[in-house]
Formats: structure tokens, C-alpha cells, sequence
């Protein structure tokens, strides 16, 4: 009886594992290298929706020409490039 309690236990365990905890570090990784990635003349969106070109990049914020003003922002802040977004609405 404690056995099939314990076997069950990590069987959730291993469950919860490989359906949320693994694709999420994944999913962050990927994010990880795709800011360490971003270079000068860069088309750009922003979490926010802002569109803009990479002027300069700094290990922690990067500056955006958006329209003639000049925004700096987080790297965080950064959602994906333009090339990627036309990319996810045609498939």
C-alpha cells in the first residue's frame, strides 16, 4: 500500500518534470541566446509592441530608433525581431 503511494507520488513527479519544468527551462535558454544574439541594425519588437531599429547594444539595455525618436530599453524588453514575426504569421 505505502509502495503504490510512493510510486504514484513520483510518478507526478516525473510527470510534472517533463511537462512543465523542462520546456519552461528550455523556453528561457533559448530566450537567453536570442538576447545575447542581438546585434546593431536589428529590426526589433518590443514586449510593449514598439517597433524599432538597433542602434547600439550594451550587455545589459540596447537603443532603439523608433520613427526618428531614440528609446533605450532593457533586453528583457525585447520580444522578438521583425524577421521572426512575419515568420510566425505565414505559418
Amino acid at each position: 500500500m505505502m509502495g503504490q503511494q510512493l510510486v504514484m507520488i513520483l510518478l507526478m513527479v516525473g510527470v510534472f518534470y517533463f511537462f512543465m519544468i523542462r520546456p519552461q527551462m528550455k523556453k528561457q535558454k533559448e530566450l537567453k541566446k536570442f538576447r545575447e544574439s542581438l546585434a546593431q541594425g536589428d529590426k526589433v519588437v518590443t514586449i510593449g509592441g514598439i517597433h524599432g531599429k538597433i542602434l547600439e547594444v550594451t550587455d545589459t539595455t540596447v537603443l532603439l530608433n523608433c520613427e526618428g525618436a531614440k528609446l533605450r530599453f532593457e533586453k528583457s524588453a525585447i520580444s522578438q525581431t521583425v524577421a521572426d514575426q512575419l515568420q510566425s504569421t505565414t505559418n
